[in-house]
């Protein structure tokens, strides 16, 4: 089986590799199915930009296709930055400008309150365009500084500490991370879904 990732970010096609690499699934990025074209992310909600991406690609392919969507949800800011984290500093804004934006509205915030939550909608899409929704949600905390070195595609790594934790995600190692993250969770239940309903 074959499953086209609606992603040109190749440190997330690999990840997502290893949490499916006991299956016999192949897992190709869009640039690998030579699809260059870039989905405008204008949906509501984390599902319906995940929809839209792994539809763009399963139209033009009619494959097996997947896409996710993620972001950071604040208490204090009323879930923001949410489905706006990438582009919540600008559109092409480098990651130390998305910390610093948030940190800045989180000024006046007191430690005890900087709750906040990272989402993930992980959506697989079928040839025929049916399709279903994997949700990972971790929660945890704003730090008042960035701990740890963030991969720039991931810069709110260096401020979010999980519940349970006395380390940010950038301060941990991969496999913690993996072990845990929102990401994770929700591959986690498309593996399970692929094993028990696709695979059999």
């Amino acid at each position: 089986m074959r499953i086209i990732f609606a992603t040109h970010n190749h440190g997330k096609v690999e990840e997502i590799r290893k949490i499916l690499k006991d299956l016999d699934v192949e897992i190709i990025s869009a640039d690998e199915a030579g699809i260059s074209e870039d989905v405008i992310e204008d949906g509501k909600t984390f599902e319906e930009n995940a929809l839209k991406k792994a539809r763009f690609i399963n139209k033009k392919t009619k494959e097996w296709t997947m896409a996710d969507d993620s972001g950071i949800c604040v208490k204090a800011l009323e879930g923001a930055p949410g489905i706006y984290s990438a582009r919540w500093a600008g559109e092409g804004a480098p990651g130390e400008e998305w910390i610093r934006r948030l940190l800045s509205e989180m000024k006046n915030v007191p430690e005890g309150e900087r709750d906040a939550w990272f989402e993930t909608s992980a959506v697989l899409v079928a040839p025929d365009r049916k399709y279903w929704n994997f949700v990972g949600k971790v929660e945890g905390k704003i730090t008042m500084e960035p701990r740890g070195v963030a991969h720039p595609r991931l810069p709110y790594d260096a401020i979010f500490i999980p519940k349970g934790y006395d380390k940010t995600f950038s301060e941990m190692s991969g496999e913690e991370k993996n072990a845990l993250s929102h990401r994770g969770q929700a591959f986690r239940k498309l593996k399970e879904f692929l094993i028990k309903e696709i695979l059999k």
